[in-house]
């Protein structure tokens, strides 16, 4: 009898902590339209492209012959550029959009998460918007996105700027948790229905050097953007897409590159950097002692101060 007290204590604790974790991680889809009161404030606007809203920022002078691009990573929006966008946009249209499956884009109507596939839209992008060639600046997926577009499609890509650049296989030091999470296809259903928001908040501090930077706002930037309806079940395909089998084409990327790297990457190991710049004929290479897999937005200032060199202002 004494036995079955305890027990019953036990589960009864049992649910009690687990009811309680339900409680605190339950985070259920958000729809965008409660989203964009914060995160797309102006200059936001949302062109119609391939079935999707897509969310974009369209800044600087619009007789500027060479637009800037600027591509984010995965998980990220393109929030991530604000420091860079408010230093280049007095002399350079710097156009920069979430990607489909991210931010307030949301997910692709076809399902399709390649590089294949985010070439075709960036192009489509500059369609839309009338331009005939752009500079594209990437960091990790959004740097595979740019060495892609500019392979596929060399006419429409004047310059490349990859920062922390996905492309090549490699082993990464430490993978964010968010991450590996994301890639653990039986978990999908419940990750669909429960987000600590500490989960993402230790993802973000991971992929920068200094966690003491990670602010609560960055992290709810990313925990509500997380939300977005259909971002977390598009993160977990755009895992299973893989990309690395498009890096025979890095090679064929004849355009001027800049390429940038934060010494601390522990994502992306900074070896990887090196391979860019041996691939990419005539390309430069800076590397950043104290910053991490998110160069541009963990110091913006001295990240942009490169680009501008490179660029020429």
């Amino acid at each position: 009898m004494k036995a079955l007290k305890i027990f019953g204590a036990a589960l009864l604790l049992l649910l009690v902590v687990l009811g309680t974790v339900v409680a605190t991680a339950w985070a259920p889809d958000r729809p965008v339209a409660s989203l964009k009161a914060r995160w797309a404030t102006a200059p936001s606007q949302f062109i119609r492209i391939d079935g999707m809203d897509v969310h974009i920022r369209d800044e600087g002078p619009r007789d500027d012959p060479q637009p800037i691009l600027l591509v984010h990573g995965t998980s990220a929006s393109l929030h991530t550029w604000d420091g860079w966008a408010q230093a280049l946009k007095t002399r350079h249209r710097v156009i920069r959009f979430d990607l489909p499956g991210f931010g307030l884009t949301g997910p692709s109507p076809s399902g399709d998460y390649t590089l294949a596939a985010y070439s075709r839209f960036v192009v489509d992008v500059l369609e839309k918007l009338g331009i005939k060639q752009a500079i594209l600046a990437g960091n990790s997926l959004g740097g595979a996105v740019a060495w892609k577009t500019a392979a596929d499609y060399p006419d429409r890509v004047s310059k490349l700027i990859l920062v922390d650049s996905a492309g090549y296989p490699y082993e990464p030091e430490s993978i964010p948790i968010g991450f590996r999470l994301a890639q653990i296809r039986a978990l999908a259903p419940l990750l669909q229905r429960l987000l600590p928001r500490s989960l993402i908040e230790s993802s973000v501090r991971n992929v920068y050097a200094d966690p003491s930077k990670v602010t609560p706002e960055l992290v709810d930037r990313y925990y509500e953007l997380t939300l977005r309806e259909g971002n977390r079940k598009a993160l977990g395909d755009r895992f299973k897409a893989g990309n690395e089998r498009f890096s025979s084409q890095i090679k064929q990327v004849k355009q001027p590159a800049l390429v940038l790297w934060g010494a601390q990457d522990r994502l992306i190991p900074v070896a990887q950097a090196q391979l860019f710049a041996k691939d990419i004929a005539g390309s430069q290479l800076q590397v950043f002692d104290g910053l991490g897999h998110v160069p541009h937005e963990e110091d913006p200032a001295r990240t942009v101060a490169a680009a501008r060199a490179f660029l020429g202002d």
